[in-house]
């Protein structure tokens, strides 16, 4: 269990994150297909006929604990982490856009994506419960503390490959107003995924001295994995083996786009996106996917630890210290008979994360543009086979000099709050941060980082 946070903070340290993948980019008039990305009937405003997607890369995290200042500090992170009585949630993912082709023509526009997902999050966990697991209860007094939970308390990682076709139309097109609508299917690919469920948890930590033991406990306990991250779900090689599985999966994104056009700057032979308002509506992400692998294990057990002869103070928690498996959680349990039940293997179905996003991009002057985006998540994060998202709100100044583009993401979400970052578009090259600023001005518990190409012709 200890592995688990320290990789979680070395990725935090290390890296840039942010909530929104691509943050502020993605409302740029110089539609693509990181556009499809929020709302895939934006395909039919490209201002070229044609794009092919080298390659984009965007790492994100947030968590409500430890800010950039902890991190350069001489500060116990593992301490600080499990300070107070709020739940610890932590976000990390990472998105890579490779290869992808997307053609536009006449009112018709068509694209053929690839990406490849990887995730790992730590959902509402105690933090007296988090604290005896990881620091062996040291944050806490010598004595007895009582945790009783209503809610599910989660560790889970996720990597899955995603094969996307979108396809877009134009159905209005007069001299002021254009809609569009477009649809995504895509083809799912789950590589590995990794799930610890603990719901309604109620027991007593007791601290005596260097020993912390859990006695008096009951609760409903989930436990599945499947492909590498059954082996280890600390070792980022885990997370890079098998992120493109076998075809087990399908979802897909709907959306709708109008726009005011801008008569006096419209140039019939180029640059065709060209508006006062430009808005949309989407939901993204309908859709499951299927597990299956030869050391598929996806069971439900009732946790029930009490005082016996052979164990008088219950489970010893310190023997968890340097656990790196699901599996060696399982073992554990079993052999000491605090699970009567033996793991059950069989196929699993995971959901995605089904988004409900709007946004509007207004123009204020002459290349000056500002844009409000929404992201509200459909399913709760705390269901065993749920892929995590956050609900964010994101307000984007961007200055648009056709070639260069310079743009600032000021937004909040759910977990790390308020976050404010820069980025930068020269043709088709971009990079950018969505809390860069606010990270380097307070105590930002958030960081992104994303850079990329891609090439527009015709």
């Amino acid at each position: 269990m200890k592995k688990l946070i320290l990789f979680t903070l070395t990725l935090v340290a290390s890296a840039s994150y942010a909530q929104d993948h691509f943050a502020g980019l993605t409302n740029s008039s110089r539609v693509g297909i990181l556009s499809t990305a929020i709302n895939p009937a934006e395909l039919v405003n490209m201002s070229n006929k044609f794009e092919i997607n080298g390659v984009g890369f965007s790492i994100n995290a947030s968590n409500n604990k430890i800010g950039f200042s902890d991190l350069t500090s001489d500060k116990d992170i593992e301490t600080l982490l499990f300070n107070g009585n709020e739940p610890v949630n932590l976000r990390i993912d990472a998105e890579v856009y490779g290869p992808g082709l997307a053609i536009k023509y006449k009112s018709w526009a068509l694209a053929i994506t690839s990406k490849v997902n990887g995730k790992l999050d730590a959902v509402d966990i105690d933090t007296k419960l988090g604290d005896a697991l990881v620091n062996s209860g040291l944050n806490s007094l010598l004595g007895s503390s009582t945790i009783n939970n209503n809610y599910n308390q989660r560790l889970t990682g996720t990597t899955w490959g995603e094969v996307g076709f979108t396809l877009a139309k134009n159905l209005v097109d007069t001299e002021k107003y254009k809609f569009n609508a477009g649809a995504t299917f895509k083809l799912l690919f789950p590589g590995s995924y990794s799930n610890l469920g603990l719901d309604k948890f109620s027991g007593t930590i007791n601290n005596l001295g260097t020993q912390v033991y859990l006695n008096n406990t009951t609760a409903n306990l989930n436990i599945a994995y499947s492909g590498s991250l059954a082996n280890s779900f600390s070792n980022f090689e885990d997370y890079s083996q098998s992120v493109f599985g076998g075809l087990n999966g399908f979802s897909g994104d709907i959306g709708v786009n109008f726009q005011w056009k801008d008569i006096a700057e419209t140039n019939p032979k180029r640059n065709q996106n060209k508006y006062k308002l430009n808005a949309g509506l989407a939901l993204r992400n309908i859709g499951s996917m299927t597990f299956s692998d030869d050391n598929n294990y996806n069971t439900n057990y009732t946790l029930n630890i009490q005082p016996t002869t052979a164990n008088p103070q219950g489970l010893n928690l310190n023997q968890f210290e340097n656990v790196d498996s699901l599996q060696q959680i399982e073992n554990i349990l079993i052999n000491q008979g605090y699970l009567t039940k033996q793991p059950e293997r069989k196929d699993f179905k995971v959901k995605l994360p089904t988004l409900f996003t709007a946004y509007v991009d207004l123009k204020i002057v002459s290349k000056l543009f500002v844009s409000g985006y929404i992201q509200q998540k459909v399913n709760e994060d705390n269901n065993n086979d749920q892929i995590t998202a956050q609900n964010s709100f994101t307000i984007t100044p961007r200055l648009n000099l056709g070639f260069f583009e310079v743009y600032s993401p000021w937004s909040s979400n759910e977990v790390s709050g308020f976050n404010g970052g820069i980025g930068f578009r020269v043709g088709g090259f971009y990079l950018g941060s969505g809390s860069i600023i606010t990270a380097a001005i307070n105590d930002s518990k958030q960081a992104d980082a994303y850079v990329g190409f891609r090439w527009s012709f015709l």
